[in-house]
Order: C-alpha cells, then sequence, then structure tokens
C-alpha cells in the first residue's frame, strides 16, 4: 500500500500542471484581462486606483487627463491613454514579461505557497482567502455531514423495507426534494422563515451576529448555530436524493447475495447481518462519492447560497475574482483547490482499504 500511496503522491506534481496549464493558457485568449478592466472603469469614470499596487491614484489621473496621443493597440479602448501609463500597468502586473516567463515564475512561486497579492484589494491572496473560508468549510462541513448521517440511515432502511409504504412515501419525498433547485428551496426558507411574509425565527445574513465577540461561549455556538442553519439546510436539500438512493441500491444488491442467505441460515440476526456483513461491501460505493460530493459543495455549489444568504465565502470570492480578472486570486484558488481535490482522491482510496481490507490498489494494478 505504501508504494501505491507515494505512486499517487507523485501523480499530483504532473497532473497539478497539467491544470495549471491548460488553464493559464485559456486565459491568453481570453478578452478583458486586468489591464483592460481597468481601461474600462477608466472610460466610465470610476476611481479603479484603490488598493492598486503602483499607488498614486490622483497622479495617475492627472497623467491620463493631461496626456496626448494614442495609447497601446493591444488594448481596446487605450487609443486616449498614453503608451507610459499603458506600460507602466503592464509592468505593475506583470504582463512586460512573455507568458511562458510568468507561467514558470507563478508556479515556482506556488510551489512555495508563495501566491502573491489581489490585484485589486491590496491584500495576500492567502489572506483573503483564509477570511472567506470559514463560510465555506460550515456550508461544506455541516452539509455533508448531515446528508450523510441521514441518507446513510435511511437508504439502509429502504432497503430492509423495499416495496413497503414507508419506502414509497420516502422515496416520494425525496423526489420531490431533487426536483426542488437548491437556490429557489433557499428563497423559500428565506421568505417563510427569515423575515419575509411569515416567520422571524433566523438572521437574514452573515455567519454570526454583529456581537459575537462579547457573548459567552455557550451563546456562540448556539448563535453560530442559529445563523447557519437555513444555508445548511438549503446546500444539503438536494443531495438527499442521489445518497439516499445510492446507498438504498447498494444494499439492495448486496443482500440478495448468497453470503446474505448463508448468515441468515446460521441463525444470525438481521442487525448482524446488515451492519456486520453488508454494511462494508455496500458502504464501497458510497465512500467513492464522498470527494465530489464533499468538493463540489465545499468549493462550487456555495456561490448561490452564498448570495441568498448575504454570506461572504469562498464561491463568492471566485465569481468575483473571475469577473474582476483578478488572476492571483483565480490561479491560487485553483491551484490550492486542485490540490486538495487530488489529496482528498487519495484519502477515498484509503477508506477503501479501512473500510474493506481485502481491497489491495498493489496488486490491481501489476
Amino acid at each position: 500500500m505504501g508504494a501505491y500511496i507515494l505512486r499517487r503522491l507523485l501523480l499530483i506534481v504532473p497532473t497539478l500542471i497539467g491544470i495549471m496549464v491548460i488553464n493559464f493558457t485559456l486565459t491568453q485568449f481570453v478578452p478583458g484581462g486586468p489591464i483592460e478592466q481597468i481601461i474600462a472603469q477608466i472610460e466610465g469614470g470610476g476611481d479603479v486606483f484603490q488598493g492598486f499596487a503602483g499607488g498614486g491614484a490622483d497622479a495617475q489621473n492627472q497623467q491620463m487627463s493631461t496626456a496626448a496621443g494614442g495609447g497601446s493597440d493591444k488594448y481596446v479602448g487605450a487609443r486616449g491613454l498614453p503608451p507610459e501609463f499603458i506600460e507602466e500597468l503592464e509592468k505593475e502586473f506583470g504582463f512586460d514579461k512573455p507568458p511562458l516567463e510568468r507561467f514558470l515564475t507563478m508556479m515556482w512561486n506556488y510551489a512555495r505557497f508563495d501566491f502573491g497579492e489581489s490585484y485589486f484589494r491590496s491584500v495576500s491572496v492567502v489572506d483573503l482567502v483564509l477570511e472567506k473560508m470559514p463560510v465555506s468549510i460550515s456550508l461544506g462541513l455541516w452539509s455533508t455531514l448531515i446528508a450523510y448521517m441521514v441518507s446513510i440511515p435511511l437508504g439502509i432502511r429502504k432497503a430492509v423495507r423495499d416495496g413497503s409504504g414507508f419506502d414509497t412515501w420516502t422515496s416520494a419525498v425525496i423526489i420531490v426534494g431533487y426536483a426542488i433547485p437548491g437556490f429557489l428551496f433557499a428563497v423559500l426558507l428565506l421568505v417563510v422563515f427569515a423575515g419575509g411574509s411569515y416567520l422571524q425565527w433566523f438572521p437574514l445574513r452573515g455567519l454570526v451576529s454583529d456581537n459575537w465577540a462579547d457573548l459567552s461561549w455557550p451563546a456562540k455556538i448556539l448563535d453560530y448555530f442559529w445563523h447557519i442553519a437555513l444555508p445548511v439546510i438549503a446546500t444539503t436539500i438536494s443531495s438527499f436524493a442521489t445518497l439516499t438512493l445510492l446507498t438504498k441500491n447498494s444494499f439492495l444488491d448486496e443482500i440478495k447475495k448468497q453470503y446474505v442467505v448463508t448468515a441468515k441460515a446460521k441463525g444470525l440476526s438481521e442487525a448482524r447481518v446488515l451492519y456486520g456483513h453488508v454494511f462494508r461491501n455496500a458502504m464501497l460505493i458510497v465512500i467513492a462519492g464522498f470527494p465530489g460530493m464533499f468538493i463540489g459543495v465545499f468549493f462550487g455549489a456555495s456561490i448561490i447560497i452564498e448570495t441568498i444568504f448575504s454570506l461572504d465565502g469562498l464561491g463568492r470570492l471566485g465569481f468575483e475574482a473571475a469577473v474582476a480578472r483578478d488572476y492571483p486570486v483565480i490561479f491560487a484558488t485553483l491551484y490550492v483547490f486542485g490540490l486538495i481535490g487530488l489529496l482528498v482522491g487519495i484519502l477515498s482510496d484509503l477508506t477503501y482499504v479501512l473500510v474493506d481490507p481485502r481491497i489491495d490498489f498493489e496488486s490491481r494494478e501489476t
């Protein structure tokens, strides 16, 4: 097993480099880069130099207003700006260097976990991600735990009572829950329970209350769960159906096998058969879906929920960075999230072995 883990760890390097190469190459052909964003805001009269690394917003605006002549032909809309101003922007953002040199420099910095600063926020990418992390951790962790804690026992129960009334009405509820889009369910929760037209049981926004620092520890915990309850429910609702039905079908397949019949014939109790023999085999396919589910909830599926509940997490950060073409934030989060995803995949394989020691990945590869 050690050799298999080592091979998987070594494969992370070329895989991660491939991900970064593809995305870095695509950005070279996507219009509307950081400099174009600044030019567009200048044309609109906005102050885009707040937090700009070059500093001197007044001096830059004065240079722009007093300049005569055309700007660089590389940038559409820059004809009214002096070439010196465009060159200074390129130097500040590092675009005065060839793409290959920029990519190699970026990967060398990322290998040392040096992710630089955001183009437009004047704050390091690490600090920015750490600032948004509590929201995403809350949504991802609690949604995944609740989904597994409810769906697995429910799926087992449905498999044991397959075809019964309990199986029928729970399937109907699950299908209805799956059919409702997460964002629509989130809006429904807000309207009904968070100060809409009906009840006002939960807060409208934020992860904690404004006076959270002044609360006692028990009150802080209660306040945290009070704020996170509706977003977690909205995030979890759609994952119940897939996980529950996956658990049910997996258990049904195992229950019909000969070793289960033999175990029952020996006089073993139903609980002993289910949890002592069937559980390990049936849970393999459920465990296989854990990394994808966790990563999906943690990094991807939260943007709409974060927006609806006014939560400032990684989902909104990634969206805003993509719109603003904030490349340090985009590439750094892509690098970190890709690395975490690959490591979680290895962790999933280790969980396979933990659940069923008969699995040997090394013998499968030879």
